[in-house]
């Protein structure tokens, strides 16, 4: 099956925050196109560039991935090793598998009230850069979309269960964005651990573009290294959110997720 591919925005909407686009302006001297900064181990180029606009601060911090709960911690670890986990290391019994759908608060509450859902953890997955931070990945440099990593159980759950919930939470046409977030790093998509999650996948990409004139524009792709986000960004609507009301995350609840709080 081809899947349509579309061109990068130029410049990232963030409602959540209120960040505009001068930083997009700044990067780009105005053009229309979009710089794709080089891997390093240590500083990169990105962070430079955000370092001599803003001086610094939240742009270079790192997550400290040892004080996130289970899977986070384990998440973390992993990132660093350059490597993709296909069961829990921990619970080697629970399959992982992300999913990226918009806003990662919303999409991460719905795989809570999935049974056989035993954790998950939301954080920055396809990108090129390591140890992205929010503030970073928000500014549309570093490739991450925020996505969701999802510990299953698969004797109590199917990988088709999952991919239920990511089709009835996005629509799959929609460009480089979900709601009223827009941006790269909101893209949705499909990332596979395995090559039974891949065909899997691919065979339910054929059948929900059967359910559409528009080309699905969601990603299906192959899973690389996935960073935990911050720890106050984990479980966040469970715990409250913005607005301290803390939403259903029992299993089977129904209540309509509200995305930010």
């Amino acid at each position: 099956m081809a899947l349509a591919i579309y061109p990068a925005m130029s410049f990232s909407v963030f409602p959540r925050f209120g960040i505009n686009n001068i930083l997009t302006k700044a990067l780009t001297g105005g053009s229309s196109s979009r710089i794709v900064p080089s891997v390093t181990r240590s500083t990169t180029q990105m962070n430079m560039i955000l370092r001599n606009l803003f001086g610094g601060g939240a742009f270079e911090q790192k997550i400290d991935y040892t004080t996130l709960d289970f899977p986070g911690n384990e998440l973390g670890e992993s990132a660093q090793a350059g490597t993709v986990l296909v069961n829990s290391v921990k619970k080697p019994n629970l399959a992982l598998a992300t999913f990226a759908g918009g806003c990662f608060w919303g999409l991460e509450l719905a795989y809570q009230r999935v049974p056989g859902v035993e954790y998950t953890a939301v954080g920055y997955a396809q990108g090129k850069e390591e140890f992205p931070t929010y503030d970073q990945v928000c500014s549309g440099m570093t490739g991450h979309t925020e996505a969701v990593m999802v510990y299953y159980d698969p004797q109590q759950c199917t990988y088709e269960t999952l991919l239920d919930t990511f089709f009835d939470r996005v629509n799959p046409t929609t460009v480089n964005g979900q709601g009223n977030d827009f941006g790269k790093q909101y893209r949705t998509g499909v990332y596979f651990h395995t090559p039974e999650q891949e065909a899997i996948a691919k065979a339910r990409f054929e059948k929900e573009q059967s359910k559409y004139s528009r080309p699905i524009a969601s990603e299906l792709k192959e899973a690389t290294p996935f960073w935990p986000a911050e720890k106050y960004h984990q479980q966040y609507l469970e715990k409250g959110g913005r607005f301290g009301m803390p939403q259903n995350a029992s299993k089977g609840a129904t209540e309509t997720i509200r995305c930010y709080g």
